[in-house]
């Protein structure tokens, strides 16, 4: 469990295309085994910790041909933002994802600054 000492709470969320690679026959789609898409994400304010963050599909267009073999996960968080990650492996091909996510923990307080 992740526990907050501040009562300043904030949350942000996004929803953000990652990619289209259909348009342009991008690896997610044209390729073949492994693939991998990474986008930062860079939060409007810093928090003051790192916060909890999840995030999940709200759009994917995958070809119907194949088995649908997807994997997303939130790395590299800190107080200024994170990485989505989507991977596939085998035959599966995706065209376009959009990834839904959301972000909570302490808020800077407007009298915190910091001078170092």
């Amino acid at each position: 469990m992740k526990r907050f000492r501040n009562h300043m709470l904030g949350v942000e969320q996004g929803d953000l295309l990652l990619f289209s690679d259909f348009e342009d026959d991008g690896p997610m789609w044209s390729g073949s085994g492994d693939c991998e898409h990474r986008t930062s994400v860079t939060f409007s304010e810093t928090f003051r910790s790192e916060p909890a963050v999840t995030a999940c599909f709200t759009l994917w267009d995958i070809a119907n041909n194949d088995t649908a073999r997807l994997d997303i996960v939130v790395e590299h968080v800190t107080k200024a933002g994170f990485d989505i990650v989507v991977k596939t492996w085998g035959d599966t091909k995706v065209a376009r994802a959009r990834v839904g996510w959301q972000a909570i923990g302490e808020a800077r307080h407007a009298d915190e600054w910091d001078l170092y």
